[in-house]
């Protein structure tokens, strides 16, 4: 828009200019010849009413006193010439006349007599001002030519050059006044348009396959804004749709291989269950001495088999169950702090920033997280070890609460840091490995993060983020 106006401008100041000059170089014409034709008839007054006998060598007594009345009369200078190009009178001053005047140059007497019109027109540009000068036969009332009639026309083109300059001054204000209305009006458009499309950005780049998306409820004026929202909104149902499909399929893959996973911890207990049993008939005997010990001991190994799926179904119940969040406004570093009481290591150290981060959580949740994560550290530091730390710390980072355990136990290898929350995965001898699953799924009901950060052989640290909610 702005490039289309500053091209017109320069196109429209462009032909005006061109036609100013067409306009001036035609008035110029026209007045020249007005005054040639006033001159003549005013000469062909004086030739007619003369005394002295229509001659060539009479014309400067005839026109003695006349020639400089009819230069005032028509505010010209007047010059005639004999046929051959003589000047014969001036209209100008003796004193200014040049007795040896330069008479007219033989090509404008060719052209003067070979015209229709029996006239020429010279022009020259002189000092850059162009001259005209009109040369036309003086003839008498039967048609016989007498001489020359010269008329010097000096060209002023104030008149004109005014004209334009103010044209050109007046053309430069609108169109600048048009510049700046154009500029505010682009910027107005671009702003409009483009809030529309920041508000598109931001919910595209908001947009998640594992959170509910809001769709956009905004009418633009532009039909291919609108086209965008309109495809967006669509994306979204898709998403939301896959998004369900998705949960579904792999909760259903995860219930699978949690199934397959506890049916082999119990298959585990009941392989020497039953030889137990089976040993126990072939070599039950109730006469034998020591058949009060052997039933002490065929009773303690099925107590600890039975144990040991007793822990296996506790620890998928408690996967499985998941009790819904009770929150309640808590003081973080406190819970924290009351969580590690039921722990008697006395290398546990608890470290805090701040005395209160106040927040709105489930107690029991966080209490779960802080001692699945100080449990699991404990278990990573060899009994055989002789120098044993647990950090744990509890940090304010903006708007988040930072809750973090770092031991020195054995840390974790590198093949097996990709699997660490996996539900069924474990590096100890003992347990199902759903202790990482479960507080992982508690930080993320809260809308956090867990990472952790192990070097093999030195020790592991965990760093929990949670958002502070005050509502």
């Amino acid at each position: 828009m702005i490039v289309l106006i500053v091209v017109a401008s320069f196109l429209l100041a462009s032909i005006s200019i061109i036609q100013f000059k067409t306009e001036a170089k035609e008035y110029h014409q026209e007045r020249l010849e007005r005054k040639e034709n006033a001159v003549k008839e005013h000469i062909n007054y004086v030739l007619a009413t003369t005394t002295y006998p229509l001659k060539t060598g009479n014309l400067d007594l005839i026109f003695k006193d006349k020639i400089h009345e009819l230069a005032q009369i028509h505010k010209i200078e007047i010059n005639i010439y004999s046929l051959d190009g003589k000047l014969l009178k001036s209209s100008k001053e003796s004193f200014a006349v040049d007795k040896i005047a330069p008479p007219i140059p033989e090509y404008i007497l060719k052209l003067v007599r070979s015209s229709i019109e029996k006239r020429f027109v010279d022009i020259k540009t002189i000092d850059g001002v162009k001259n005209r000068s009109s040369y036309s036969l003086i003839k008498d009332e039967k048609f016989k030519p007498l001489g020359i009639l010269n008329l010097p026309y000096l060209e002023d083109d104030g008149y004109y050059d005014n004209e334009l300059n103010t044209f050109l001054i007046r053309l430069s204000q609108v169109y600048s006044f048009m510049l700046i209305v154009a500029f505010a009006l682009a910027y107005f458009l671009s702003t409009y348009i483009t809030k529309s499309l920041k508000t598109i950005s931001d919910r595209l780049e908001e947009t998640n396959l594992d959170q509910k998306n809001e769709k956009i409820v905004l009418e633009a004026n532009s039909k291919e804004v609108n086209f965008l929202i309109k495809a967006y909104n669509g994306m979204v149902d898709k998403l939301e749709t896959s998004a369900i499909k998705l949960a579904q399929s792999e909760r259903e893959e995860a219930w699978r291989e949690m199934a397959k996973q506890v049916a082999h911890e119990i298959k585990n207990p009941l392989t020497p269950m039953r030889l137990t049993v089976q040993s126990f008939q072939r070599k039950f005997d109730p006469s034998a001495p020591d058949v009060k010990q052997k039933m002490n001991d065929y009773s303690e190994t099925l107590i600890q088999q039975i144990d040991t799926m007793t822990s296996v179904a506790s620890a998928f119940s408690n996967f499985a169950s998941m009790p819904a969040q009770q929150n309640e406004t808590l003081n973080v570093v406190e819970v924290v702090e009351l969580a590690l009481d039921i722990f008697n290591e006395d290398y546990i150290v608890f470290e805090k920033e701040e005395e209160e981060i106040i927040s709105k959580m489930d107690r029991t949740q966080l209490i779960r997280v802080i001692t699945n994560l100080v449990k699991n550290a404990t278990q990573a530091i060899s009994e055989s070890q002789y120098q044993k730390s647990i950090a744990v710390s509890v940090k304010r980072r903006n708007n988040n609460v930072e809750i973090a355990v770092k031991d020195n136990g054995i840390g974790i290898q590198k093949q097996d840091i990709g699997r660490i929350f996996e539900p069924k995965f474990t590096t100890k001898t003992s347990g199902m490995g759903l202790g990482l699953g479960i507080i992982k799924n508690i930080i993320e009901n809260y809308k956090g993060t867990i990472t952790f950060d192990s070097t093999y052989g030195k020790g592991t640290t965990f760093t929990v983020t949670l958002p502070i909610t005050n509502s």
